[in-house]
């Protein structure tokens, strides 16, 4: 992150002073990832489980997909932290952030640090790709995304290719993030699961934030919801 949210250092380097609780993950962002962590796990167990189970898999990708476009709103007018303009940085701010990660004085972060800012946006494409794809997939035997007569065969088989092609990226994205995560607590002794569930964090100094309405959240989730069964189904 730049100065708008890097001012000072973290408690854990300066354990000597007054330290704060910091709003940081507002409600609906926080839902929206611990929501989006189960779909993504039930996703991946019932398209390996076969056609008894695709039913399920293809209402999760709905799922996904409606979260997915919720997010992306969600990062314009959520809370300070949850915004794309708060964590997504240039190219510049990103290798400078890259080449001090093993610095015992980096730069620490209050919401997400620069490398972990474009880790979210390639998530969320990935799984934005992969959802949509799977509306017009098919698997040649008895299973058809609710999209597949919307597009001709030989689409929907290049569609299909891209959506197994995708998974593997997915699979690789998810990777990266747990393995972030235990670089950041091993390594730089920093939990950010916590913050993901309290919604807090401790910081040396107080910090301007804000916290996203969730009457707001749930009334944009519920119109995303219902413009989604209404052209899905």
């Amino acid at each position: 992150m730049e100065s708008n949210q890097t001012e000072g250092v973290s408690a854990s380097n300066n354990p000597a002073k007054k330290l704060h609780k910091i709003r940081v993950w507002d409600i609906p962002t926080r839902l929206f990832h611990w929501v989006l962590v189960g779909l993504v796990i039930c996703s991946f167990i019932t398209g390996k489980i076969g056609i008894s189970a695709m039913q399920y898999h293809e209402w999760s990708g709905v799922a996904i997909l409606i979260l997915i476009v919720f997010r992306v709103v969600w990062g314009l007018i959520g809370g300070r932290q949850s915004r794309f303009s708060d964590f997504v940085r240039g190219p510049a701010t990103v290798f400078r952030y890259a080449s001090s990660l093993f610095d015992k004085e980096s730069e620490p972060h209050i919401g997400h640090n620069p490398l972990g800012g474009w880790s979210i946006l390639a998530m969320l494409t990935s799984l934005f790709i992969q959802a949509g794809t799977g509306l017009f997939a098919n698997d040649d035997i008895l299973t058809e995304g609710p999209l597949y007569d919307l597009v001709s065969k030989p689409t929907s088989d290049w569609l299909t290719d891209v959506h197994l092609l995708n998974q593997n990226i997915l699979a690789l994205l998810v990777a990266i993030h747990l393995g972030a995560i235990m670089f950041h607590l091993v390594v730089k002794r920093e939990n950010l699961i916590k913050p993901m569930i309290t919604g807090l964090k401790t910081w040396d100094h107080e910090l301007d934030s804000s916290w996203g309405s969730p009457m707001l959240a749930l009334i944009l989730a519920v119109i995303i919801a219902i413009a989604a069964w209404i052209i899905i189904y």
